[in-house]
């Protein structure tokens, strides 16, 4: 969809290249993906009307995360990420300073805390320093930030009333921020501290700017931030009004139409018989529905639709394969379990997916037998 370039004399190096996402061959376009798309395209060169900052809310396994990586391949962007946490600092948003501790204080230290070590000092700023730890060490974004605070006390305690070269490592955000990429800020209502929101929100200025401890750097005319919260996130609080006040476009994110859940559960996972899906997708709904409903936690989203999907392919139990698919992710409790089964018992799906299911494994002896005949077999 080259049409949605947004830049298209822009040329990117070969590292941004491979960072501009690839669809695959299930991926199906929606209809958010085509309104944001001509919207952004639409509004890209008027001023005060740019849509910049989108907003995709919704349920989890709702296809947010799908979505905005589908914009980047769309509008010729690199794609990146961060992840919220409720104990993010300033420095997450922004970056860190981290003194470089010479070679012969380097080597008393621990064997991994020299190798991280080694690995910031020869990098070539293109990383940012939570991206290198997660890489080096194989930890999760929150882990990497909590390791940098740990990196920078080490750092201190080995410099010591020295004279010593200092350098600055930018957050994801920054390095999205200054060269001008799509990056996805997930779950950021799950953040406690007000003055690291303050920051974001500057941040998120059409016109804005971030001081860092080394320039001020302004926004790349290109930065397209994509806000993905989720509704039922643990610890997630409302979305802060000055960030959603900063959005140009927002998109509510539930479940698709029960054809397009279909469609995009052939795609995925190879399966086409399309009478079982449809009864799949059924009780999908009715589950999601349910939980809203009586306020159960748990969400029944597409990524369980099409993992229920593929086991019933592999010719497991559609109904037991439904309870370690679907409905233990929603929720273990004893009551709440109850009151879904009651839910797809009064719809009748119980039945009709083993009447499905009994009248796909009928069609499939009589071909057999009727191949058999001919020879086939």
């Amino acid at each position: 969809m080259t049409q949605y370039y947004l830049s298209p004399a822009r040329q990117l190096t070969d590292v941004e290249k491979k960072l501009v996402w690839k669809k695959p061959l299930s991926h199906k376009i929606s209809e958010e993906e085509r309104r944001i798309s001509k919207e952004i395209k639409r509004n890209w060169n008027r001023g005060e009307m740019k849509i910049a900052n989108i907003l995709l809310e919704g349920d989890a396994g709702s296809g947010k995360t799908q979505l905005a990586k589908a914009l980047s391949a769309n509008f010729g962007l690199p794609y990146t990420k961060v992840t919220c946490f409720a104990d993010m600092d300033k420095s997450d948003i922004i970056g860190a300073i981290l003194p470089v501790i010479p070679s012969e204080q380097l080597e008393k230290m621990e064997p991994a805390e020299q190798t991280v070590l080694e690995a910031l000092y020869e990098s070539d700023g293109f990383q940012s320093i939570t991206g290198i730890l997660m890489d080096v060490l194989g930890i999760t974004q929150e882990q990497a930030a909590l390791k940098m605070k740990q990196l920078l006390k080490l750092a201190g305690e080995h410099t010591d009333g020295e004279a010593v070269e200092y350098r600055f490592y930018p957050s994801e955000i920054v390095r999205a921020y200054q060269k001008g990429y799509l990056l996805e800020i997930q779950e950021p209502n799950v953040i406690r501290d007000a003055a690291v929101l303050m920051a974001l929100n500057s941040a998120l200025e059409l016109d804005g700017s971030i001081n860092l401890p080394t320039e001020i750097i302004r926004r790349h005319p290109d930065f397209i931030a994509v806000i993905t919260a989720n509704r039922s996130y643990a610890g997630s609080r409302p979305l802060n009004e000055a960030l959603r006040d900063r959005v140009q476009h927002t998109e509510k994110m539930d479940l698709p139409t029960k054809e397009v859940m279909i469609e995009r559960a052939i795609a995925k996972t190879g399966y086409k018989d399309e009478k079982v899906l449809s009864v799949l997708a059924d009780i999908i709904i009715v589950l999601d529905k349910t939980a809203r409903a009586n306020a159960i936690k748990g969400v029944a989203g597409m990524r369980s639709f099409f993992y229920w999907a593929d086991a019933v392919a592999g010719e497991a139990s559609a109904k037991e394969s439904l309870y370690h698919k679907v409905i233990y992710k929603i929720t273990t409790d004893s009551e709440e379990i109850k009151l879904l089964e009651e839910a797809l018992e009064k719809h009748g799906l119980f039945t009709s997916l083993e009447e499905t299911l009994f009248e796909v494994k009928k069609n499939e002896i009589v071909t057999m037998q009727q191949r058999s005949g001919h020879g086939e077999i």
